[in-house]
């Protein structure tokens, strides 16, 4: 019965579990540890971390479902393998949504809504932060640490314009381009011919700048510039390979 404490925390215990192994997943694909076209099954994943098979089973389609895997019915999952042409695909994407914030921006005028001014100061502040601390972890060639924050500082980027479904939909999309362009920039390292310092995109808090400034000029020109950086760099590294 609800309310009561049986069955219902089972349920939320399973949930939290579920997308506790789809987060280890996920970090291990983004890590390198587990590497495009690899192959497992449930039981493996399961053994792995000491769990049952149905809180396996239900993270894996989930991570299925947002591109990162692909379902095998009689071999289990394999970690998807993305092209360059699925890189160009998730910017584009990436770019519209920016666009229309942007454009939102330009008609509101805020990008924080009727939130009161020491509040929308206090987000602002906190997403700059994360971009401080992104943008020292690109600079540095640390692509561990840039990932990690560069994951937060778009969340709650994208979280200051009100929108639940827009903010899922850019941090989805933000997640697979991580996924396809990790593989590339890993393999560079791997061959030795890829220092990344100074060669990650590092211009987060000038970003906030330009949002703080309500200024949606600034803003897209610095994704349109972001985004050529980072093709241009993925096309390059892919033609190395």
């Amino acid at each position: 019965m609800p309310g009561t404490d049986g069955p219902a925390a089972p349920a939320v215990i399973r949930s939290t579990l579920r997308q506790q192994i789809a987060d280890a997943l996920r970090d291990e694909i983004l890590g390198g540890r587990l590497e495009p076209g690899q192959e497992f099954t449930v039981k493996e994943i399961a053994e792995q971390y000491g769990v049952s098979a149905t809180p396996v089973r239900e993270a894996l389609v989930n991570l299925a479902a947002q591109g990162l895997l692909d379902a095998d019915q009689h071999r289990g999952y394999r970690v998807h393998e993305h092209s360059l042409a699925d890189y160009r695909g998730m910017l584009e994407a990436r770019r519209l949504v920016a666009d229309g914030i942007f454009r939102d921006l330009a008609r509101n005028g805020t990008p924080l809504g009727p939130k009161p001014q020491s509040e929308a100061a206090a987000a602002l502040l906190s997403v700059r932060r994360r971009g401080e601390e992104a943008a020292r972890a690109a600079c540095a060639g640390d692509l561990n640490v840039l990932i990690g924050y560069d994951l937060r500082f778009w969340r709650e980027l994208s979280a200051l314009f009100g929108n639940a479904y827009l903010s899922d939909f850019l941090h989805r999309i933000r997640v697979q381009s991580w996924v396809c362009a990790v593989t590339y920039l890993r393999r560079a390292v791997e061959r030795g011919d890829g220092d990344l310092r100074g060669t990650l995109w590092a211009r987060h808090t000038e970003l906030v700048d330009a949002l703080a400034h309500r200024d949606p000029q600034a803003a897209h020109a610095i994704i349109a510039e972001y985004n050529a950086h980072s093709l241009a760099l993925i096309e390059r590294l892919a033609a190395a390979a």
